[in-house]
């Protein structure tokens, strides 16, 4: 019985590989457009973050995505009112969508990505006036900055 099971998760593992084999290996150039080695996001301008970052969970259009998880909507999303709100969870992350306000990896696989305040913001600010949402009054670097872990530390 166990060898079955084994055999049945090895069937498993190379049908899922089957897929990647056939395709080329990513271009170093444009992984390296999303975040650089020590894991820090390269686009500064809040759509570039949002499509780079947000998107492959949220959806490219923000209505997000019931299936392999549970990912909210973003567009016409009452909760963009308050651009703190937003603004601490793309730093703290909040149930299982992770922290980008760390340079320090909090993930067990995969490096962390992060954001520094101008970033955060910028993309904050994307939310709040696209994707079905209407509030303009913008988040500065200075108020997310002071959203941080009031000791300055970035974990």
């Amino acid at each position: 019985m166990k060898t079955r099971i084994f055999r049945s998760c090895l069937l498993a593992l190379g049908l899922a590989a089957l897929p990647a084999m056939g395709q080329d290996a990513p271009d170093p150039e444009a992984l390296s457009q999303r975040a650089s080695m020590d894991g820090r996001i390269q686009a500064r301008d809040g759509k570039a973050i949002y499509e780079q970052v947000c998107q492959g969970c949220h959806m490219s259009e923000g209505r997000g995505a019931v299936g392999a998880g549970n990912y909210p909507a973003l567009a016409g999303n009452p909760k963009a009112a308050s651009a703190p709100y937003l603004a601490v969870t793309i730093l703290k992350g909040r149930r299982n969508m992770p922290a980008f306000g760390s340079d320090r990896s909090q993930e067990l696989f995969v490096g962390q990505s992060w954001m520094d305040d101008e970033q955060v913001a910028a993309v904050v600010n994307y939310l709040r006036t696209n994707l079905g949402n209407r509030y303009t009054d913008p988040i500065s670097a200075a108020d997310v900055a002071a959203l941080r872990d009031p000791t300055g530390d970035r974990r």
